[in-house]
């Protein structure tokens, strides 16, 4: 045997020497080969952060070992190979500005057509303006009864409604308050006989809805005729559209810009508390100015109270309308005023307004 042969590997198959078993480190060929026994015979490999610690560390970490390399990669080369998932790069989204929820262009501009019809009947002729109280409130019913009748089969009559919504604002005009609830007493019973000519089926239900809409919308606005009575009646009506209209739109500012916790989701999800604060304190303002300049023997301090209350009632009244419109399941009681809805829709916080600044002057300054 010459110097080359010393190191060489065995061939293979090799018993080695009579006596001897197999080669350490290389199994036998054939079916006679122990899996069991070339695992135990197999070198364990280094478990990265494991100290050695000797060969009872070694035997601790056997089983694991073994298991991590039948069940992943035979070497530690292959896993640092993997390919890793690249972050999925962040878009920016473009900051969305806050938008109005109607036309404001179309707003304003019937806004300030309206404006102009009230202001010049207001201060001509009294009984124009009275007038246009009346085709207010009766284009307010027909707006009422279509929609409770589309959306909840309710049907309330309408003739006796228009009739007596308008005899209503012209009896509290002439008669005062005296006047306004005997046509109120007179509408509610014409309500109910004007619906008997039809079948019973669902009486009770249509005459409720009709006496409901005559308190609702000609009582209520008969206030405003009411305070026109006075010697300065125009400047009372004109302080309560005033205060009112200031109301909605603090609130509407304030809210549309600073507004983040919700004043009533479940009713008005628009409204949140920063918009109410906006109308108390823009009402406010209005009121005692106001007071101070329009209304004869006004203080400032009363109008502060006449501001706070308006501010409230005409919330409230938004508030109403809003859960007879969720309701419904509407979003508009009609489309007569572009950029605004119906005239119920500019009515809802005028309406409950009205009887608050009829009674809070009247405490003031007298009738």
């Amino acid at each position: 045997m010459n110097d080359s042969s010393w190191g060489a590997p065995p061939p293979a198959g090799y018993m080695g020497p009579p006596g001897t078993g197999p080669v350490q480190g290389r199994p036998p060929a054939g079916p006679a080969y122990d899996e069991a026994g070339a695992q135990q015979t197999r070198p364990m490999p280094t478990v990265p952060g494991v100290p050695d610690t000797g060969k009872a560390a070694a035997d601790r970490y056997d089983s694991e070992a073994g298991a991590a390399l039948t069940s992943g990669p035979l070497f530690r080369d292959e896993m640092l190979q993997e390919p890793m998932a690249s972050p999925t790069p962040q878009v920016p989204q473009p900051s969305r500005k806050k938008r109005a929820g109607r036309d404001l262009r179309a707003a304003i501009g019937v806004g300030v057509g309206l404006g102009a019809v009230i202001v010049a009947s207001l201060f001509v002729v009294k009984a124009v303006f009275v007038a246009v109280i009346a085709v207010a409130v009766v284009v307010g019913l027909w707006e009422l009864t279509t929609r409770l009748q589309e959306r909840k089969d309710i049907k309330a009559p309408l003739v006796p409604l228009a009739v007596g919504g308008a005899a209503m604002v012209v009896a509290g005009y002439v008669r005062g308050a005296e006047g306004a609830w005997v046509a109120m007493a007179l509408t509610a019973l014409a309500v109910l006989v004007w619906r008997m000519t039809e079948p019973p089926e669902g009486y009770l239900r249509d005459v409720t809805a009709g006496v409901f809409a005559a308190f609702y919308v000609p009582f209520l606005a008969t206030f405003v005729s009411m305070m026109l009575t006075a010697d300065d009646g125009a400047e009372r009506v004109l302080t309560f559209l005033l205060l009112t209209v200031v109301s909605d739109t603090g609130a509407y500012a304030v809210g549309w810009r600073f507004g983040k916790h919700k004043l009533a989701p479940r009713i008005s999800p628009g409204k949140t508390r920063e918009g109410l604060l906006g109308a108390v304190s823009f009402a406010m303002a209005a009121g005692a100015l106001c007071m101070e300049f329009l209304i004869d023997g006004g203080t400032w301090w009363q109008g502060l109270l006449l501001g706070l209350a308006v501010a409230a009632s005409a919330t409230l009244g938004d508030l109403g309308e809003s859960m007879i419109k969720r309701d419904l399941g509407i979003k508009d009681m009609g489309t007569l005023l572009p950029g605004h809805g119906g005239i119920m829709d500019r009515l809802d916080s005028l309406l409950p307004t009205a009887p608050v600044v009829w009674l809070l002057l009247v405490l003031f300054v007298g009738t």
